[in-house]
């Protein structure tokens, strides 16, 4: 079962740390995007998918050895980075319209929400366990 990995100490230490730099340059360049007058959208929307680039190739490559085929992988991984981008998007512009959150705020929200749900989808869809199909 994938959810086994999440306790598995070497793959589950490579996910999170991961996510973490993911996460965290989500939140630099969402913060610095919003700070220097981008809309919330727009600004957490690009800021994901500079993000994909780098945390897709990690996640593949270093957290699950390259054992899944890109036709897979990738695929899989779009749709669920697309879903969180526009999610994030949503997000930063409801805590800034109606929360009237700061960019720093509007930033934290984003990214827990949008680390949460990558982390989920990742796990259970996006990179199965070894054995099942690619």
């Amino acid at each position: 079962m994938s959810l086994r990995r999440l306790v598995d100490g070497a793959t589950a230490l490579r996910f999170v740390l991961v996510g973490v730099a993911a996460a965290g340059l989500l939140f630099s360049l969402s913060w610095f995007f919003a700070s220097r007058g981008m809309p919330p959208f727009a600004a957490s929307v690009l800021a994901y998918a500079i993000a994909f680039v780098t945390a897709y190739s990690a996640q593949r490559n270093w957290t699950f050895g390259g054992e899944h085929g890109h036709g897979h992988a990738l695929p899989r991984y779009f749709a669920l980075q697309l879903g969180c981008a526009l999610a994030s998007g949503a997000v930063a512009h409801l805590s800034v319209a109606c929360l009237h959150a700061s960019p720093f705020a509007m930033s934290v929200l984003t990214v827990i929400g949008a680390s949460a749900a990558s982390y989920v989808g990742s796990v259970l869809w996006v990179f199965p366990e070894a054995g099942r199909p690619r």
